[in-house]
């Protein structure tokens, strides 16, 4: 964070300090929330939870070197009381957002978020101090947590903002009002939760409506490839940028095509030049991201040459997403446990065809999470779209959403041997390590709540202890 006292950030966030012998001293690293997470300079904020009470851990903080704790109470020890932490912390989030005068992008969508915040940081960050949300830490909490890590360096700040009803992302903009604002889709992820498309591209929309006008620098970055963000244009009044595979796209790309081993390469064009790019991430889903990034990079004065060689050398930044380890006998884990909605899942299922090219594919799918009348429907495409890709075999598992991926793949297959559902992740590791061969390639996918990301890595372990001959 930027140095402030700690009288300065008491009257900024309108709280009392209590044990604190010298109000000058300065806060000089972040604000956390972990007491794992403390250095020598920071300040804990003390949130009262379900399970865990932050304040109880206020004298092992400030021990591990915090300054102070920011609590709704007095801790015994140095603290700046406040009526409401989170509230306390949108205050000192907005504070610091105004004094660092760094441009701020946010950025928003059904599908795609994380993987494009790492590609935009990474870009941006070849140009100047960027600081990002780490891993999906898009909510209200974390968003503030995340501005408050920026120092007096930092010149771009890069900020994911999710949502889940209309009302959220105008929040988060108004806690970090951003002046580049980016929407990548509509989807249908948490559909359940808001009843329609329609209202996701609301809420979504929520973003461009925050922008300042175009006079004073405001853009929104909008996918021209899907009818409900390009519409978004009409809602404010900021300059518009259009990102896609479309003809009318300020920055597209031509000539998209996937590496042998499922690597996607293009051809970039910008409003100033054009340049080939050629990519680590894995699945063609990652070229309309890596379109974004080049958009937001280019509205901040990147050449498409220094764009191309940014992508072209980007990793994933955010762990369990299209997370690719090669085991000693030849099986390919491809790790991508951290969350699933439609778009993703389908997305995920071509990027395992293209890498599997004359190998066995193996689909180990859960239930893909919030999507309310449709989720039959949209389970049971999500099967039978494996058969179609010729996945060798479709692993469901868990409970009733994984027993409609094994009915879609088995009513979509000729044989009735291309899936099969099983009860639970152990199951599934047993099933998989009495049958993978060298060569094989595993996708492992689900909704956070299914916790598969055990699934990838008992079958990472298993090839590191040589557990798997070859057959």
């Amino acid at each position: 964070m930027i140095a402030l006292s700690l009288a300065e950030i008491a009257e900024v966030v309108g709280g009392q300090t209590h044990d604190i012998p010298d109000p000058s001293v300065q806060v000089t690293g972040p604000v956390v929330r972990d007491s794992r997470e403390v250095v020598p300079g920071s300040l804990f904020a003390a949130f009262v939870g379900e399970r865990v009470d932050g304040h109880d851990y206020a004298a092992r903080v400030t021990g591990a070197g915090a300054v102070a704790v920011l609590a709704s109470r007095p801790v015994g020890v140095p603290a700046i009381v406040v009526e409401d932490v989170q509230t306390a912390l949108r205050a000192l989030a907005r504070h610091v957002v105004r004094r660092l005068g760094a441009t701020l992008v946010a950025l928003t969508g059904s599908a795609g978020k994380t993987s494009t915040k790492d590609l935009i940081a990474q870009v941006l960050g070849r140009k100047a101090p960027t600081v990002y949300t780490p891993g999906s830490l898009n909510n209200e909490i974390g968003l503030p947590l995340t501005a408050l890590s920026a120092t007096e360096e930092t010149q771009f700040l890069v900020l994911e903002m999710g949502a889940r009803g209309i009302g959220h992302i105008r929040y988060l903009t108004e806690l970090t009002p951003p002046r580049i604002g980016l929407v990548l889709n509509v989807g249908t992820a948490h559909i359940g939760e808001f009843g329609g498309r329609e209202q996701i591209a609301q809420a979504k929309g929520e973003l461009v409506e925050a922008l300042p006008p175009a006079a004073d620098g405001g853009t929104a970055v909008l996918n021209a490839d899907d009818p409900l963000v390009r519409a978004m244009a009409s809602r404010t009044k900021a300059k518009v940028v259009l990102f896609g595979e479309s003809a009318e796209a300020d920055v597209r790309a031509e000539n998209v095509r996937l590496t042998d081993s499922g690597q996607p390469a293009f051809r970039l064009h910008t409003p100033s030049g054009a340049s080939d790019v050629t990519m680590r991430l894995y699945g063609e889903h990652h070229v309309s991201n890596a379109l974004a990034a080049a958009a937001v990079a280019h509205e901040l004065g990147m050449s498409a040459e220094e764009i191309a060689l940014a992508l072209s050398e980007a990793g994933s930044l955010s762990r369990w997403r299209m997370e690719v380890t090669e085991r000693p006998d030849g099986v390919t884990i491809v790790n991508d446990a951290y969350n699933a909605n439609p778009e993703s899942m389908r997305a995920a299922l071509r990027a395992l065809a293209a890498m599997g090219k004359g190998r066995r594919t193996w689909a180990v799918l859960g239930k893909m999470a919030e999507l309310g009348d449709e989720a039959l429907a949209e389970h049971d495409a999500v099967g039978r779209l494996a058969v179609r890709l010729n996945v060798s075999k479709l692993v469901a598992v868990g409970g009733i959403e994984a027993s409609w991926l094994q009915l879609g793949a088995y009513n979509e297959g000729s044989w009735g041997e291309e899936s099969v559902h099983v009860s639970d992740a152990q199951a599934a590791i047993d099933l998989l390590r009495s049958e993978l061969r060298p060569g094989d390639v595993v996708l492992v996918k689900a909704s956070r709540s299914v916790g598969l990301e055990s699934v990838a890595q008992a079958l990472t372990e298993s090839g590191a202890e040589g557990e798997v001959a070859a057959r």
